[in-house]
């Protein structure tokens, strides 16, 4: 397993989160002027869209993001997500989050499959950053610490070798495996099986650098090119134009990780029926490792420690619904498999002195914001979360 692909994962998904998260804000506002104390208006999507980035894109948390290490369990990192998600104004139950992430991992999933080549995965990365930076750009604080993010990618990713990027590839690929999880806009486009398994295409461009199949060269001892052959293929496969750029602006020209809600359209996500074998492997972490659970915990704190906006005075959190109807949210949360939740279970942590001395020093490093009389720490219920992992 690479110890380099939690980066690309974690801000892809991140990604996927903020096209979708803006799309139900967009199609759940109201005009400033009509709009209820308890209704979304535009100013509201902006404030929820920059709370989220800024906390996503702290200097802090990505620096430790960038550390080789190995992937998060599944559950572990949905919890970050989770509270990322209520970095702000915005507040969503437990079936919304659930569909909320459900969206977001088939997405990514379905993006690392169709890549042409494996390190193109960056250029899905660098689409996501590039449509981030357009949610913020009125935001110039925010907007630096997304590029600062784009640089940190192109220092440790460009210089790679074309095998290290097959075996994040890999990597992803693992960790997508057990999910097969209906989305709409993939089975009405034909790209998703009933089964929820994806359906990739035998046409279109092949990767940069390689020639379209259908020709056989034979060399001799020499190296010296003494037959062709040529053979009928079942595609139909084209030479692409050139290669998408690395660089911190620039044509991408991959399409993969651009944002496929800015058309509305109504997206459901239903368990395939293979998937609900999920049950058997929600249970992966029973037995948890005592190191990552110090590694999840000092990922609590970074963000626990943020400063993230909370609604003031009187003000009360925004309720944001990624069903049709709210009957439909509440069926959704009663019919969810019950071994899906992310239940609280407070276990010990491990006494490792070595790993518990390290986080000790790193974590006395960092501003973490006091709680306010009467009230738990920022980070208290993440890490509550967390204890059950």
């Amino acid at each position: 397993m690479s110890a380099r692909t939690l980066p690309l994962l974690f801000l892809n998904l991140g990604g996927e989160m903020l096209y979708i998260l803006d799309q139900r804000l967009r199609a759940q506002s109201i005009p400033g002027e009509k709009a209820r104390k308890d209704e979304w208006t535009d100013v509201d999507r902006k404030r929820v869209m920059n709370d989220i980035i800024g906390t996503m894109f702290n200097r802090k948390f990505m620096e430790e993001l960038f550390k080789p290490q190995e992937l998060y369990s599944k559950k572990a990192l949905r919890t970050v997500y989770e509270r990322l998600a209520h970095a702000s104004i915005m507040r969503l139950n437990q079936a919304s989050m659930d569909k909320l992430y459900d969206l977001m991992t088939m997405a990514f999933k379905y993006q690392v499959l169709l890549c042409p080549r494996p390190r193109d995965i960056l250029l899905v990365t660098f689409n996501h950053l590039d449509a981030i930076k357009d949610f913020i750009y009125e935001s110039p604080g925010i907007l630096n610490q997304v590029d600062e993010t784009f640089r940190q990618l192109i220092e440790t990713y460009n210089c790679l070798s074309d095998g290290e990027f097959q075996l994040i590839r890999q990597t992803l690929l693992v960790f997508f495996q057990d999910m097969h999880i209906r989305v709409s806009i993939f089975l009405k486009d034909k790209v998703q099986n009933s089964n929820g398994r994806f359906v990739l295409p035998i046409s279109g461009p092949v990767p940069w650098g390689t020639e379209v199949p259908g020709l056989i060269r034979i060399f001799n001892h020499k190296g010296v090119e003494v037959k062709r052959t040529e053979f009928t293929t079942a595609g139909n496969y084209v030479t692409p134009q050139r290669e998408g750029s690395f660089e911190l602006y620039g044509d991408r020209v991959l399409k993969l990780g651009t944002n496929m809600y800015s058309v509305s359209r109504p997206v459901e996500t239903h368990m395939a029926g293979s998937s609900k074998n999920l049950a058997s492997h929600a249970k992966e972490n029973t037995v948890p490792n005592p190191l990552a659970k110090e590694e999840l915990n000092f990922l609590a704190r970074l963000l626990g420690g943020l400063d993230i906006q909370k609604p003031a005075g009187g003000e009360t959190g925004f309720r944001l619904n990624l069903f049709t109807s709210d009957e439909e949210e509440e069926h959704a949360a009663q019919t969810r498999p019950e071994d899906l939740s992310y239940k609280v279970i407070n276990i010990e942590a491990t006494q490792e002195p070595g790993r518990r001395a390290e986080l000790s020093r790193i974590l006395g490093e960092l501003e973490v914001a006091e709680p306010r009389p009467g009230s738990a720490g920022k980070g208290e219920d993440l890490l509550a979360l967390m204890d059950g992992l």
